[in-house]
C-alpha cells in the first residue's frame, strides 16, 4: 500500500476492488427478475424502494469495511469471538441458507441466459452452470487483483449493454419527468406491491455481501498507525459509494426499461406470429428476451439483454463463492478446499432448480426468483444488527465507532427491513407454496 502522504489516485487505485466484487451482489439475476417484474407491474411505481435499498445498501457496506479495517476481523469472526457458543451453528446454517438462495438466482440466470442463446434447454443449462466451478478454480490460482479485473469487465459489459438499450435505441428513452415524480411521491397501495418491494430488498442489500465486505477489505497491507486506519476508510468508504451508485443505475435501468416497454401492454406478436401475453406471473426475464426485439425492431437488443443476464451470473458467482468461504470459516472455523466448497454450494442450488424446472417445465422462473430474493431479505436482521452492535461499540471501535450518521442510517434500515419482513411474512409463507406445489 502506498503512504499516507502519496497522491490520490495512486492511494485510490491501491485501495478500489473489494467493493467492486461487492457491488456485484446488487446486480445479479435475482434483480433482475424483481425489477423486471415491479416496471412491468408498477411501471415506475417502484423506482423509490430501489433507491431506499441503494442508499441503505451504502452505509451498511461503510460500515462493513468499517469493521474489518479497524478489527482485522470480519464480520462472521466477529460473530464467533464475541457471541456465546450456542450461536454459531444458528448464524453459520442461515448465512449458508442465504448463500443458496442466492446461488439459486445466479443458477437461473446464468441457465436461462445460455437457453436464449444457445437455445439449450433449461433442464440442461442449469446443469451446464455447475462447471462454473472451473472457472472459480482458474481465478482464485491468480489472486484478488485478477478477480476483481475480471469482474470489472463483467460488470463493464451490463453498463453496456443497459447504455445502449436506454440511451442509443430511440424507443426506450425514458420520461425523466414521470420517473422524478415517482422517487418523490412512493407508495404501496396497490396489490402486491409490498411482496415484491420485499423482494427488491433482499435482492439489493444482500446478506452474505455484509460479510464478505469486511474480510476483502483485509486483502490490502495495512498498517496499524491511526493516519493509515483513517486513510483506509476513506478511500473505502470512496470505493463503496462508487461502486453501489453504479449497481443502482443498472438496478433502476432494468427497472426503467421493463416499465418503458412492458408496462400497459397486454401481449406481443413474435416472430412466425406466436402471441407473447403479459400476465402477473409471467416469466419476465423470458419475456423481455423474446418481446425486445419486436417491440424495438431491432434484434441488438433481446441479444444485448441475454448477454448482460450470463455476465451478471458469472459475476456474482464469483462472490457467491468468496462469501461462502468468508462465513465457514469465520463462525465453524472450518476450512475446505475451494472447489469442495463451491462444488456443495452450487449442489445445493441445482437441486431445488432441477426439481422445479423437471416439475413445472421451462414455464416461470421469476417467481423463484422472487422468493429467493424475498428470503434474503428475511436472514437479512441477522447480518445487520451485530453488524450494527459491533461497529457502534467503543469497546471493538474504540475512536472509530459509528457516528451520529451512520448510526441513525443503520438503526433506520435495519428496523425498516425487519418491519417490511414481519409485514410480508403472511404473503412469502403463501407465494412458497404455490412455488412448491404449482399453479
Amino acid at each position: 500500500m502506498p503512504g499516507t502522504k502519496s497522491g490520490f489516485w495512486r492511494q485510490w487505485r491501491a485501495f478500489v476492488g473489494p467493493a467492486l466484487l461487492v457491488s456485484v451482489g446488487y446486480m445479479d439475476p435475482g434483480n433482475w427478475g424483481t425489477d423486471l417484474q415491479a416496471g412491468a407491474r408498477y411501471k415506475y411505481g417502484l423506482l423509490w424502494v430501489v433507491a431506499l435499498a441503494s442508499t441503505m445498501a451504502i452505509f451498511l457496506q461503510v460500515m462493513s469495511a468499517r469493521l474489518g479495517i479497524v478489527t482485522g476481523r470480519d464480520l462472521a469472526q466477529c460473530c464467533h469471538d464475541w457471541y456465546p457458543r450456542w450461536t454459531r451453528w444458528p448464524n453459520w446454517l442461515l448465512c449458508e441458507f442465504a448463500i443458496c438462495a442466492t446461488d439459486l438466482a445466479e443458477v437461473l440466470g446464468s441457465a436461462v441466459a445460455i437457453n436464449l442463446l444457445f437455445h439449450i434447454p433449461l433442464f440442461w443449462a442449469v446443469l451446464i452452470t455447475g462447471l462454473d466451478v472451473l472457472v472459480i478454480l482458474a481465478l482464485q490460482g491468480y489472486g484478488m487483483r485478477m478477480i476483481e479485473s475480471v469482474v470489472l469487465v463483467l460488470v463493464a459489459t451490463i453498463c453496456g449493454c443497459y447504455f445502449i438499450e436506454l440511451f442509443v435505441i430511440p424507443q426506450t428513452r425514458p420520461d425523466a419527468v414521470e420517473m422524478a415524480r415517482a422517487l418523490a411521491h412512493p407508495r404501496l397501495w396497490e396489490a402486491g406491491m409490498l411482496y415484491t418491494a420485499i423482494g427488491i430488498i433482499g435482492a439489493t442489500v444482500m446478506p452474505h455481501n455484509l460479510y464478505l465486505h469486511s474480510a476483502l477489505v483485509q486483502s490490502r497491507r495495512l498498517q496499524g498507525d491511526e493516519d493509515s486506519v483513517r486513510q483506509a476508510i476513506r478511500f473505502n468508504t470512496i470505493d463503496t459509494t462508487i461502486a453501489l451508485v453504479v449497481a443502482f443505475l443498472i438496478n433502476a435501468a432494468i427497472l426503467v426499461l421493463a416499465a418503458t416497454v412492458f408496462f400497459g401492454r397486454e401481449s406481443v406478436v413474435i416472430a412466425g406470429g406466436a402471441v407473447v401475453r403479459f400476465e402477473a406471473d409471467s416469466d419476465w426475464i423470458r419475456i423481455a428476451y423474446l418481446t425486445l426485439a419486436p417491440l424495438l425492431g431491432t434484434a441488438a437488443a433481446s441479444i444485448l439483454f441475454a448477454v448482460a443476464l450470463l455476465a451478471s451470473g458469472q459475476s456474482s458467482t464469483i462472490t457467491g463463492t468468496l462469501a461462502g468461504q468468508v462465513v465457514m470459516e469465520g463462525f465453524m472455523e472450518w476450512r475446505l478446499r475451494p472447489w469442495v466448497r463451491r462444488l456443495v454450494t452450487r449442489l445445493l442450488a441445482i437441486v431445488p432448480a432441477i426439481f422445479v424446472v423437471g416439475i413445472r417445465g421451462e414455464g416461470s422462473v421469476t417467481d423463484l426468483l422472487t422468493l429467493s430474493q424475498v428470503i434474503l431479505a428475511l436472514q437479512l436482521p441477522f447480518a445487520v444488527f451485530p453488524l450494527l452492535h459491533f461497529t457502534s461499540s467503543g469497546r471493538r471501535m474504540g475512536v472509530w465507532k459509528n457516528g451520529w450518521i451512520l448510526l441513525a442510517a443503520g438503526w433506520a434500515s435495519a428496523l425498516l427491513i425487519a418491519t417490511m419482513d414481519v409485514v410480508g411474512l403472511p404473503g412469502l409463507l403463501s407465494a412458497a407454496w404455490q412455488i412448491v406445489t404449482g399453479p
